[in-house]
């Protein structure tokens, strides 16, 4: 199956809470994650480019600590050194602001994503874990 079907059929699938976590366990089986769910009031750190459509999707979890995921994410190519480029979103809200990203996000602490709606490429990188 092409990578533009499994996006969005995996998109359209993400339509209630349970279709959420069957399609995030689906992408974590896939590539050898521990499946690790942020809780609906869990932070996330998002920059406002993603809603306005920018691509590619990048994400990146660190170790979640206090009321955070763990999650970064963000639109295009370059990751700002803005202090103010992430701003907080309750993971909850996610899918309002770009529903592509939601399949990837029970993804443990560690790994991270690119993708588009044609594009995907999910990988483990442990240095996430030292910050």
């Amino acid at each position: 199956m092409s990578i533009e079907r499994i996006c969005t059929r995996n998109a359209k699938e993400v339509g209630n809470k349970m279709n959420i976590e069957i399609v995030q366990k689906k992408i974590c089986e896939r590539y050898g994650s521990e499946f690790f769910p942020p809780s609906d009031y869990d932070k996330v750190g998002i920059s406002q480019n993603v809603k306005n459509g920018t691509r590619p999707l990048n994400g990146m979890r660190i170790n979640p600590e206090h009321n955070t995921s763990g999650w970064y994410i963000w639109g295009g190519e370059i990751l700002s050194k803005d202090p103010d480029f992430f701003l907080p979103l309750h993971y909850s809200h996610v899918g309002a602001w770009e529903n592509l990203l939601v399949p990837y996000l029970g993804l443990a602490p560690g790994w991270r994503f690119l993708i588009t709606e044609t594009y995907e490429d999910v990988w483990f990188d442990g240095d996430n874990l030292l910050r």
